[in-house]
């Protein structure tokens, strides 16, 4: 582009496009880490169902305290406030102790539970349907996740919107960049006007986004593949992403999730509207809300590549993640309650990535195993704290990739990107210049 005085210009990090193979991945990691036990895996499920109903009981036992014969409030209104508070706290805890319960399903949907299969799905599918979950479904979609995470036209959630999707102009390199360093006034005005967010719109769409992503995702492909076609849902067996032999399970998915509904309806006609929104429905938004956050904030980030074909390798995919302390911005012991409840699914997502079959318990020494060995190679893999702020930033700053490029990263609503690819060669190139993609 020519270049111009009162163009803005960004100093932006390298990534270096890594080149590991699987084989050299894995072989950082210690065999024993490996090993899957049914028995110790199901104590992790008595463990969130012991928290879970202490906090009810603990919540239960506050409550009956909160009235003029057992403590002394000064007005008569502090009385239904200190009520909604200590339920409020009652769901906020087990919303969060619920998706830990989340996590261990979702092991068992990569078989890490236990070594049987049938122990795996049989857990599996209990505990998500418990949650809204369809198992199988989500089991299915979740591996091609996996499989090729990262990736422009394979990757299953998450995937970035480009430059033409997102309804821009087309790149213009007289007055742009296409890697984002650079872009002149005009562009970045047009860019800002199409894609800028006021503060409140930004917190608007942010909380759009933990509200109501994961039900979006699951009945409407919300973030999820952009060539799939439109409504595409994991209910319906017949939908692309499955395939003829993936019938039943589906259709058993599906029976947990009717079983899941007629439960809560049963209990609300029971006990009433009331009791199940307390106690169950304002946690179930709670978990719902962990999900779509711990999950945003692990495949999205300024610094984090998308690859298309010809550079994608599953090594790549899986290492463009980060791994982060969820409610590490509260604190050191938010971050570690944080961990505790959610099984380190969020401080130990490369390795996940890496290898999925590997339980939450030997993932901290697997991970910390790997990271050595990524850290060696210059490899970043930890990203700011996951919490509320941080899901504000990175929606402000992710808006669009570019449709050319094989390595692209987000740019923001000014046009500019705060990384850009190089990539390793045994051949220095006499020009002093990184070949860039």
């Amino acid at each position: 582009m020519q270049e111009s005085p009162t163009d803005t210009v960004v100093d932006q990090e390298t990534y270096v496009v890594p080149d590991f193979t699987v084989k050299e991945l894995l072989g950082s990691v210690p065999p024993h880490c490996l090993k899957r036990s049914a028995f110790r895996s199901s104590l992790y499920i008595v463990m969130d169902l012991v928290v879970i109903y202490a906090c009810y009981k603990t919540a239960t036992f506050a409550d009956s305290f909160i009235n003029p014969n057992a403590i002394s409030l000064p007005h008569p209104l502090l009385y239904p406030v200190a009520r909604f508070s200590v339920w409020a706290v009652y769901s906020f805890f087990v919303g969060l102790f619920a998706t830990g319960l989340w996590v261990i399903a979702h092991e068992c949907g990569h078989q890490a539970f236990s070594e049987s299969k049938t122990i795996n799905n049989t857990v599996g599918w209990i505990l998500h349907s418990a949650l809204g979950v369809p198992y199988h479904s989500w089991r299915i979609t979740h591996a091609k996740h996996h499989a090729s995470t990262g990736h422009m036209t394979q990757d299953q959630v998450w995937v970035p919107h480009t430059r033409s999707k997102a309804g821009l102009k087309p790149l213009d390199p007289s007055r742009e960049d296409r890697l984002g360093a650079r872009v002149s006034e005009e562009i970045k005005k047009e860019m800002w006007d199409a894609l800028g967010d006021s503060p409140i719109g930004a917190t608007i769409g942010a909380a759009t986004y933990l509200l109501a992503g994961w039900p979006a995702y699951i009945l409407v492909n919300a973030s999820g593949q952009i060539r799939y076609p439109k409504n595409t849902n994991h209910f319906n067996p017949s939908a692309v992403m499955f395939s003829p032999h993936h019938f039943g399970q589906i259709i058993l998915s599906d029976i947990g999730i009717l079983v899941w509904l007629a439960g809560v309806g049963a209990w609300i006609y029971s006990k009433g509207f009331v009791e199940v929104l307390r106690l169950y429905l304002v946690p179930y938004l709670w978990v719902n809300h962990w999900l779509v956050l711990i999950t945003f904030l692990q495949h999205t980030d300024p610094l984090l590549p998308h690859y298309r074909a010809p550079e994608f390798t599953f090594p790549r995919g899986a290492l463009a993640t980060l791994d982060r302390s969820l409610l590490g911005d509260l604190g050191s012991f938010m971050g570690w309650i944080g961990a505790v409840a959610t099984h380190g699914i969020s401080e130990t997502h490369i390795l996940h990535h890496v290898s999925s079959k590997i339980p939450h318990y030997h993932a901290w020494e697997a991970s910390a195993a790997l990271k050595k060995k990524l850290h060696a190679a210059g490899h970043r893999t930890e990203g700011n704290p996951g919490g509320w702020a941080e899901v504000y930033r990175v929606y402000k700053e992710c808006k669009f990739v570019e449709d050319e490029g094989d390595v692209v990263f987000f740019k923001n609503a000014h046009g500019l990107a705060q990384a850009r690819p190089v990539f390793n060669s045994d051949s220095p190139s006499d020009s002093g210049i990184e070949i860039e993609k």
